[in-house]
């Protein structure tokens, strides 16, 4: 069952509805990073069937994430690095995968998110990782790992972390335009999104990010990632994500508050990087990951 009783989890610059209605965190709501639209007012919409976005028209409609066919005007932006496989999970699924992820605990994260955790605890700045709570991934993501395994270019993803997230509009969850850490995390970042379809914005990084510019400081595009556009990559509930390449490391993921208009729950699977992995200088310590991950009979970690 779901735990309603802390309401608020976050620190720092980061705020949720909670914090701004005065919570007993004492959040520091004046430095608040969130956002409630888009950061581009026409952004870039992202075509899973053409692998190309295109310019946000006035008879775009927000609420058909995913269309049947191809209808663009105007030159299409290359954006590589995305998958999206709409129907991933079909609705009888769904729902037997919110009962048994509900029948654990989840607890309050940043920016009004909940969260549930399946992986090693790590500490990234000191790039140190434990294992001695974590007991493997749940039993009822096996059977979709395996349809991940069964799609081309991804029948070597083999997941040692699962996190599940929960938004909620009466909370204003969201999250801030990141990437994620990619010493420990390798390549491909999994999402299945449930429940209810939202936008996946991608901003290009820029030198002044807190984060430091792993590859070049242009867009795969070619664009300057000062004046570049937001595109956005719409997540139908029931849907797979994979973001991998220049998607992964040229631009900074994140969803805003307004693009959440319901319950929504998010499972994203990492893997290991290579330096985990046989021959790497922590070869070692992954096999001992990949170990606990694959008896697919872990609880959350607390």
């Amino acid at each position: 069952m779901v735990d309603w009783g802390e309401k608020c989890g976050c620190k720092g610059i980061r705020t949720c509805l909670s914090c701004e209605n005065g919570c007993e965190n004492g959040c520091d709501v004046s430095q608040s990073t969130v956002t409630s639209k888009s950061p581009h007012e026409k952004p870039y919409i992202y075509c899973w069937m053409c692998n190309e976005a295109y310019q946000q028209t006035e008879s775009f409609n927000d609420k058909s994430l995913v269309t049947s066919t191809c209808e663009h005007s105007g030159n299409g932006l290359e954006f590589p690095g995305v998958i999206l496989i709409p129907e991933f999970v079909s609705e009888e699924e769904e729902a037997e995968i919110v009962q048994i992820i509900d029948e654990s605990p989840w607890k309050p994260s940043q920016s009004g998110r909940w969260k549930q955790d399946y992986g090693p605890k790590v500490n990234f700045k000191r790039r140190k990782l434990k294992t001695g709570s974590f007991t493997g991934l749940p039993p009822f993501i096996q059977p979709f790992v395996n349809r991940i395994n069964s799609h081309p270019g991804l029948d070597d993803f083999v997941p040692v972390e699962l996190c599940n997230l929960e938004y909620r509009p009466d909370r204003g969850s969201s999250i801030d335009p990141h990437r994620d850490d990619s010493w420990l995390w390798g390549e491909r970042l999994i999402t299945i999104n449930l429940l209810s379809g939202t936008f996946l914005d991608m901003t290009p990084v820029t030198t002044s990010d807190l984060t430091p510019v792993t590859t070049s400081d242009t867009t795969s595009a070619g664009h300057d990632p000062q004046t570049a556009p937001t595109v956005r990559i719409p997540l139908p509930a029931r849907s797979l994500v994979v973001v991998s390449g220049a998607a992964r490391h040229d631009w900074n993921h994140g969803i805003c508050r307004g693009a959440i208009i319901a319950r929504r729950l998010a499972i994203t699977l990492r893997e290991l990087t290579e330096t985990f992995l046989d021959g790497g200088s922590e070869e070692t310590v992954g096999r001992e990951v990949l170990s606990i991950a694959g008896t697919y009979n872990g609880s959350v970690v607390v």
